[in-house]
């Protein structure tokens, strides 16, 4: 099993960046693939990005592409989430998850972004 914690959330202006990080249980974090997803109040899950296990692969999802960057270090048991010129829309809690085949089983308690405009 993995026990994920995330951190770095917080209020941030418009234009402002923040960096998330989530912190991983066990010996084993290179054997999963990292995900970040985010929710916002009456909204559905939105995945944000992801990486692989050795981080030489990242994909992204269209709202936050371009403004930011998922990154990981296995030696650390942490996967980061670098987020730029931050808008009011990205206001959401931030999750993030891990999966070792092809559904992502272990997910993080969350922890809240906003964005003031």
């Amino acid at each position: 099993q993995v026990q994920l914690v995330e951190s770095g959330g917080g209020l941030v202006q418009a234009g402002g960046s923040l960096r998330l990080s989530c912190a991983a249980s066990g010996r084993t974090f290179s054997s999963y693939v990292m995900g970040w997803f985010r929710q916002a109040p009456g909204k559905e899950r939105e995945f944000v990005a992801t990486i692989s296990r050795f981080g030489d692969t990242t994909a992204y999802g269209d709202s936050v592409k371009g403004r930011s960057t998922i990154s990981r270090d296995n030696a650390k048991n942490t996967v980061y989430l670098q987020m730029n010129s931050l808008k009011p829309e990205d206001t959401a809690i931030y999750y993030c998850a891990a999966r070792w085949r092809s559904t992502y089983d272990y997910w993080g308690q969350g922890t809240q972004v906003t964005v003031s405009s």
